[in-house]
């Protein structure tokens, strides 16, 4: 079973509603088209029904001008393809919901991974070498599972599989990670040690190590085939739709995983585990588990096999980082300059995600060190213990300001790409009296959605703008006095981190999206006699695994030289635990606002539109495919307040 599209409608040209022969059926949305003059969307809001959701970036814009059948750049479809049908906003949360539920699994990483390696006996100077395996699984893993995955010809989908796998990977790893204490005292008793020996100890230590770098190489699986997953079945003009969705539900599964962080677990959910980390992991594979199952078994993946044998596809080592180094080199100028971005927002991003709460404790614990200087080393545990309480009291703060973030934003962004002409995902005829039963409201709430859109904020002017507010925030870490300031701060980033969450996927992704498409619309032309066009000279590096893998290296990289350039601040800066005046955090928390200040500047200068390579080559196969009309390249970004995607209304 597969959340698909209604019934295609038979290959060749796109006939509008205007070009309808006499005596076809038409609903009352049709007829309001013809009479208009203008081809005109379908919605419907009746129970049970499919439909689109028609507010901002959620669905896609159509544009009265817009050519019959055209992509953005002029290339005419001669051939329907239901993968770039609009998809309804059900499609989208179901096609995303397994970014939740990664989240979750994520969130109980971050916030209790230390405590618990911690309460195990690892020292803190040991802890950097552990959560290195984050950056590093990032960089290693991402691109050679998207390679992989490029590569896969299984016929039920080529993100599948690394999906599943990835999911049951996470799952097992969160799981033995959790009972770590029990299995390796269990098994070692078998040869008569005990548990309070010190070998044991220390092989406890070392497994869970071992399973924390297992955890982090299995997410980063997941994680990369989902993207590419996204990427290869929305259409082109809801990328940005599709990732806003992926955006939300990242945080939803932050707010939930930091509530279930926050609640005293053992004692409602006792018959998951004794401790909370037990019960935490558990937690987070049930909603994993649950999440993955929806969006494989009702998202239908494209056959891999009808895009040929893979490219290139050696399997070594060697040759695999060639590619990589060849697909960077090989990148879309837009995703090329979203990278370097990535690279100096990140350096900004990892200090705020691993130091913020003991900041916040920090400020905390100061007025009280600094009133009594004679607390003993119980008492300032005890003071923070409640400060890092404190400290995710804030990153709950910031996860719901990014969630009320990622729901409102696209309301006031105009899209980048307008839709082509062709039907909606479960497109399905209405009688006049049915559809204009609603029109009068319908009416009122597309004027008021019209009137929310800011025509000149598009979505890399956004991101800019998000990218200098994280980075004054960051300064002002070095002037804040206490912790409800501090949570104020960190409630404003969180607006920040929803554009970052959100803005160069859905960039990148939406480049991705037109090329393949065009790809396909040539390889379909020259299969029935067209000539080969020069955009159809492709390689390994303009598929969605890879570039997403590229992507992913450069948030990650980054990180790694972040933690360099921590350390160095503490070494300098670092005052004893307890100490009053220590301005080491704030100092390396303001440091990553200079990067933060860098990129932005770089992201200002992104294109507004993702250019395409051959486009008069393109246009040229659009002349040939059947004599259809071009639109100017000009004319393909529209502002959304001057669209006509709001006749509809706002439906779900």
């Amino acid at each position: 079973m597969s959340l698909s599209d209604a019934k295609s409608p038979p290959q060749g040209r796109e006939r509008t509603d205007t070009e309808l022969a006499p005596g076809s059926e038409r609903n009352s949305s049709d007829a309001s088209g013809v009479a208009n003059g203008s081809p005109h969307k379908v919605s419907f809001d009746g129970a049970g029904d499919p439909a689109n959701e028609q507010s901002p970036l959620l669905r896609a814009s159509q544009s009265e001008d817009d050519g019959d059948g055209l992509l953005n750049d002029g290339t005419a479809l001669d051939h329907h393809d239901e993968y770039q049908v609009t998809k309804s906003v059900w499609y989208l949360i179901i096609l995303t919901i397994s970014l939740g539920g990664l989240q979750i699994a994520w969130s109980v990483e971050l916030s209790n991974g230390s405590p618990y390696l911690l309460s195990l006996g690892l020292s803190k100077s040991v802890m950097a070498l552990v959560w290195i395996a984050g950056p590093l699984s990032g960089t290693l893993v991402q691109p050679y599972v998207g390679v992989r995955s490029d590569n896969c010809r299984i016929p039920w989908g080529k993100r599948k599989p690394f999906i599943l796998g990835g999911a049951a990977a996470t799952i097992v790893s969160l799981l033995a990670l959790a009972w770590t204490k029990e299995v390796v005292g269990g098994f070692l008793g078998i040869f008569g040690a005990k548990k309070d020996d010190p070998g044991v100890k220390v092989t406890t230590i070392v497994v869970a190590v071992l399973f924390v770098y297992v955890l982090d190489f299995a997410i980063n699986t997941i994680q990369a085939a989902i993207r590419a997953f996204m990427v290869d079945c929305a259409p082109t003009h809801q990328q940005e739709a599709a990732n806003a969705m992926g955006s939300r539900m990242t945080g939803i599964g932050n707010i939930i995983g930091y509530c279930f962080g926050y609640i005293n677990l053992p004692r409602y959910m006792w018959f998951f585990g004794d401790t909370q980390f037990k019960i935490l992991c558990v937690i987070a594979s049930i909603c994993l588990s649950f999440t993955v199952a929806i969006s494989i078994i009702f998202i239908k993946e494209r056959d891999p096999r009808e895009e040929g044998p893979p490219l290139g596809d050696k399997g070594g080592v060697v040759s695999f980082f060639k590619g990589v180094f060849s697909s960077i080199k090989s990148l879309p100028p837009q995703t090329r300059k979203v990278c370097e971005v990535q690279f100096f927002a990140w350096i900004g991003w990892f200090g705020f995600l691993f130091y913020l709460s003991t900041w916040v404790a920090e400020l905390y614990v100061e007025p009280f060190v600094e009133a009594n200087p004679d607390l003993t080393p119980e008492e300032i545990d005890r003071l923070y213990e409640k400060g890092t309480r404190i400290g995710t009291f804030a990153l709950l703060v910031w996860a719901s300001v990014s969630l009320a973030a990622n729901v409102f934003l696209p309301f006031f962004i105009a899209p980048t790409y307008d839709a082509p002409l062709v039907p909606s995902a479960g497109q399905v005829t209405q009688s006049i009296h049915s559809q204009s039963s609603s029109s009068s409201y319908t009416t009122r709430l597309d004027r008021f959605l019209e009137r929310l859109v800011i025509p000149w904020l598009s979505l890399r002017r956004a991101w800019t703008i998000s990218l200098i507010m994280f980075g004054l925030c960051m300064f002002s870490t070095l002037m804040v006095p206490n912790p409800t300031v501090a949570t104020i701060v960190v409630g404003i980033v969180g607006i920040p981190w929803a554009l970052t969450i959100w803005a160069p996927f859905a960039i990148i992704s939406a480049e991705i999206s037109m090329r393949d498409a065009l790809r396909r619309a040539q390889a379909l032309n020259v299969a029935s006699g067209g000539r080969v066009d020069p955009l159809s000279r492709d390689d390994n590096g303009d598929q969605a695994g890879v570039i997403l893998g590229i992507h992913n290296v450069s948030i990650a990289a980054p990180q790694v030289l972040a933690t360099l350039g921590s350390s160095l601040i503490f070494k300098f800066l670092q005052k004893p635990r307890g100490t009053p005046g220590d301005m080491s955090m704030p100092a390396s928390l303001a440091a990553g606002g200079i990067f933060a200040l860098i990129a932005a500047y770089m992201a200002s200068r992104l294109a507004e539109d993702s250019s395409v390579e051959g486009l008069e080559a393109a246009r040229g196969l659009a002349a040939h495919s059947g004599g259809r009309r071009e639109t100017n390249a000009s004319q393909n970004r529209r502002s959304l307040s001057r669209s006509r995607s709001f006749e509809t209304g706002l439906t779900y």
